[in-house]
């Protein structure tokens, strides 16, 4: 009998597949800045206001840029080769297009007022948020001014915040200069209206506003009224008033900033009768550089069912009470105290028979405040006085406990 090897029909195999992805980009790119560079197989020319021409390629340029994607897709310029752009120089727009064959872009002083409105207008969101760091890292006294422009012209949110912020902070600086002088109405309202400033009185404010409409009189006066407004002449000084604000001839020829000079004298006339209550508007609200609201807090005591837990603050605002954190423990005769207008420290007290030396704190500014634990007390006390200096906590007098 024959030996055979009987070989098993093999079941049927699966399709293979093998897929293969380019790890990097690199050469091509390196291959497409040659050609850009060149010149060679490019299909659309830019030209821009100033007469440079600018070359490229319509499918990369639409890869990078919305606009781009658009004017090559949607509009007749896809049929062109030599296209127009508005309100652009060559020298921005030839560093944008070499920035999206590269990805590099070196940013200067001379060359940034150009790239931010071309980025913008192109959509190129890397280079417009790359502008607006370099801008914000040479904010300074002499441009800040005109970086808000420029910042509110292109919708540039974060810029414009910081750089009105730094305004608020170093305003005296900034408004004795050149440049405060070319602001526009719409910007020194905005800017003028604010609670941010620092300044050393509100007779700086007073003095700005003045001198920014004397340097454009025919076209400023009639913002005079919209701006004086929001100057706070109930707060300078009687003195300044006398000899300053009644003899400005720009208040007196003007029937509604007359209005305001008035104001001012009802409100010094107010004052000398504790009796009556000073009216609240804009101009008697003092401005509170980096503060938050100012809120009345009650911590702790006795309630009907015994030593209370709560927090409750009074919001002058909105002229009510709002519950707050509950404490870390019930509290009764403890001291209070607050430090930077934002940090509430609780100190001492007592619940039932224990008497305690613990310290715990309340961030008001935290976007949901809670108690914690601070440091403790040297002794054991109740019924303490509680106060601040110069950022330091005092603890004086109290009733003191004694653990054997």
């Amino acid at each position: 009998m024959q030996n055979t090897k009987q070989i098993s029909e093999s079941s049927q195999c699966d399709q293979a597949k093998y897929e293969y992805k380019k790890s990097s980009y690199t050469e091509i790119y390196k291959v497409l800045q040659t050609l850009h560079q060149n010149k060679v197989l490019c299909d659309i020319k830019l030209e821009t206001d100033d007469g440079g021409v600018v070359f490229g390629y319509k499918v990369v340029l639409a890869s990078a840029s919305p606009y781009f994607l658009a004017m090559f897709t949607n509009f007749s310029e896809k049929n062109q080769d030599q296209v127009t752009i508005r309100q652009l120089d060559s020298s921005a727009l030839q560093i944008i297009i070499d920035f999206i064959y590269s990805g590099k872009i070196l940013i200067t002083e001379q060359n940034v007022q150009g790239l931010l409105p071309a980025s913008n207008l192109l959509q190129i969101q890397e280079v417009k948020e790359a502008c607006c760091d370099f801008l914000q890292a040479q904010l300074c006294p002499t441009n800040v001014l005109g970086i808000i422009a420029l910042a509110d012209l292109h919708s540039c949110t974060t810029l414009l915040t910081s750089s009105e912020l730094y305004f608020q902070q170093h305003f005296w600086d900034v408004a004795e200069g050149v440049e405060f002088l070319s602001l526009s109405s719409e910007i020194m309202v905005r800017l003028i209206s604010s609670d941010e400033f620092t300044v050393p009185s509100e007779e700086k404010i007073f003095e700005s506003v003045i001198r920014w409409v004397k340097h454009d009189l025919e076209s400023r006066k009639q913002f005079l009224p919209q701006l004086m407004e929001h100057v706070r002449l109930p707060l300078t000084s009687k003195d300044y008033i006398w000899k300053n604000v009644f003899k400005e001839p720009l208040l007196i020829d003007c029937s509604k900033c007359k209005g305001y000079v008035f104001e001012v004298l009802r409100f010094n006339l107010l004052k000398s009768e504790e009796l009556i209550t000073i009216p609240y508007d804009i101009r008697t609200k003092p401005r509170r550089p980096g503060s938050t609201p100012k809120v009345i807090l009650a911590v702790g005591g006795v309630g009907k069912k015994g030593i209370l837990v709560s927090t409750e603050w009074y919001d002058p605002t909105i002229n009510q009470w709002q519950p707050g954190p509950k404490m870390i423990t019930r509290n009764l005769y403890g001291g209070l105290a607050v430090i930077n207008d934002s940090i509430a420290i609780h100190l001492g007290g007592k619940n039932c028979d224990p008497t305690f030396k613990f310290g715990s704190g309340l961030d008001l500014s935290s976007e949901s405040p809670r108690w914690k634990h601070t440091y403790n007390m040297f002794v054991y006390r109740k019924h303490l006085r509680v106060g601040v200096i110069n950022n330091y906590i005092y603890v004086v007098g109290a009733r003191l406990a004694i653990f054997l």
